[in-house]
């Protein structure tokens, strides 16, 4: 299943929650590679806006044959309780990673 992480800690500007998913799309596979029965991890960074939508998903790694477009149309519908500094919503980036396994 789909997994979200942040490097965000506690720093000089106050300490910082970490964002939660609260919403998430599970990604397609294409027909291309599910016959060619292709598994694996696309990993997608993102910006969490401090409404919690998603902005500007970028591949870190990739898997080919339409599986990174299904990822990235997949990651742009989640939906996330923002992170917070010090109680207030604010945008920070993440690390969306989305797992293909055929049964």
């Amino acid at each position: 299943g789909p997994g979200a992480g942040g490097g965000w800690g506690r720093g000089a500007r106050g300490s910082v929650a970490t964002a939660v998913v609260l919403y998430q799309v599970e990604p397609e596979y294409s027909e291309e590679a599910r016959k060619a029965r292709v598994q694996g991890t696309v990993a997608v960074m993102i910006e969490i806006d401090e409404a919690g939508r998603v902005r500007n998903p970028r591949l870190r790694s990739t898997l080919g044959m339409g599986l990174d477009e299904r990822a990235l149309e997949a990651v742009r519908r989640w939906r996330f309780r923002p992170y917070l500094r010090d109680g207030k919503p604010v945008a920070g980036p993440a690390l969306v990673e989305l797992r293909f396994r055929l049964l």
